[in-house]
């Protein structure tokens, strides 16, 4: 008896394949999203790589050298210039401050004036090196500072004797021919001796003691509050549940199919398309009020800073909540059972969340993660709140998100009347 049962249990385990779906196909999933983002490079079987603009105000041979030696790093995408007006110019520090705050850039070096005078500097109150972060990728600032200190500890002699020298000069005045002369034969013994013990006979990099001094700024705190941050994890929440309210709230159809209530429906003079969307525009206004408890909680709890981003909180709520009621309406058209509408809206939500950013940052994955983000739901409407709370852009530059939310929207309503049809056929 007892070995019947386990059968008939494993048959219909077999004959539902949502729930076949949530017991192996969901953890594999999750755990291959989570391998991919904290394995590591190896582990994404990318390199994971910075976009750092450089500055150079002080224009000596030593920020020559040392943005030089920047540029080879291989973790480092180096840029120099900002197009404007379809021409490449010089990138400056109000440009290089400015496509950080954007997230064009994940942080920018600026070289001040006086560094290659000073260098090296083993006393406080000389030059520092800023770098310029984005606090929403706290990588990206602890690995430059980290391949600063490489480079300086690394630098050719020569840099240290040009360095030197010039210190010598501020601090002991002019040289003589005779001690200028000495001082370039010594540099050239040096340059002479790196040579040699490069591999290859190339250029070599000796370790030297010299430390140039860094400041790590952040451009995003400048002017936005501390509590940009609990935006942040306010939206990745909010639209995550968002989609978990859409698609039950959307299960209504299947529960009036079942009572019979849809069929006596569509025997009016509704019609099918118009009762779709008076169910989008239900489930657009609850969504919109759900998210913005959610906000308005965490403004008066936690001092979120609504009132001065209320423009863009209402447009991107706006749009996100209707693309979340049509993926809901999806959904629902798409099932038969509400049993299988949970299970099927789980596994997508709970994935779609992952790797779109609700769960964790999406500048913590690889660079085809992050593409793979911008695949879901969640990486644009995400990308959005962002815009607003974290790097106050103004209204027009929300459109991309707008216009792909939009479009999403207009998409799922159009794909949820035709997946609608079964029930004026029968």
């Amino acid at each position: 008896m007892i070995r019947a049962l386990i059968q008939a249990s494993l048959l219909q385990l077999r004959r539902d394949r949502v729930v076949l779906a949530l017991t192996f196909v969901l953890p594999i999933a999750f755990f291959s999203i989570f391998a991919l983002v904290f394995a590591g490079p190896g582990g994404s079987g990318s390199e994971l790589r910075v976009d750092v603009g450089v500055v150079d105000e002080d224009g000596s041979p030593v920020s020559t050298r040392l943005l030089a030696a920047l540029e080879k790093e291989k973790g480092l995408n180096v840029r120099r210039t900002l197009k404007a007006k379809d021409a490449q110019q010089p990138l400056d520090r109000e440009g290089a401050r400015a496509l950080v705050r954007g997230g064009q850039l994940d942080a920018a070096v600026v070289v001040p004036k006086g560094l290659g005078a000073a260098f090296p500097s083993f006393t406080p109150g000389g030059p520092e090196v800023e770098v310029l972060v984005d606090p929403a990728n706290p990588i990206a600032a602890g690995m430059i500072v980290g391949v600063l200190q490489k480079v300086e500890l690394t630098a050719p002699p020569d840099m240290f004797v040009c360095g030197s020298l010039a210190a010598f000069e501020r601090f002991a005045g002019a040289l003589t021919p005779e001690q200028r002369r000495a001082v370039e034969e010594w540099q050239k013994y040096l340059e002479l001796e790196a040579e040699e013990a490069a591999p290859g006979g190339g250029s070599a990099e000796a370790l030297a003691g010299g430390v140039v001094r860094t400041k790590v700024v952040d451009v995003i705190r400048e002017r936005a509050p501390r509590t940009a941050t609990v935006a942040f994890y306010a939206a990745g929440v909010g639209v995550m549940f968002l989609l978990f309210m859409a698609a039950g709230a959307g299960g209504a159809l299947l529960e009036e199919a079942e009572a019979g209530t849809l069929e006596r429906l569509l025997t009016s003079r509704l019609g099918m398309g118009r009762l779709l969307l008076a169910k989008w525009a239900f489930l657009t206004a609850l969504g919109f009020v759900q998210v913005t408890v959610m906000f308005v909680w965490g403004a008066l709890v936690f001092h979120l800073d609504l009132a001065s981003h209320l423009g863009g909180f209402v447009l991107m709520t706006a749009v996100t909540a209707a693309a979340a009621s049509g993926f809901g309406l999806v959904l629902a058209t798409a099932c038969r059972t509400r049993q299988q509408l949970a299970g099927l809206s789980t596994i997508l939500i709970l994935i779609m969340s992952a790797v779109g950013g609700s769960m964790f940052p999406r500048f913590l994955m690889s660079e085809t993660m992050q593409k793979a983000g911008l695949l879901t739901f969640n990486g644009w409407a995400l990308d959005g709140y962002l815009k607003v709370f974290w790097r106050q852009a103004p209204l027009l530059d929300l459109w991309p998100q707008v216009l792909v939310l939009s479009l999403l929207a207009a998409g799922f309503l159009l794909a949820a009347r035709l997946l609608a049809r079964r029930w004026e056929a029968a």
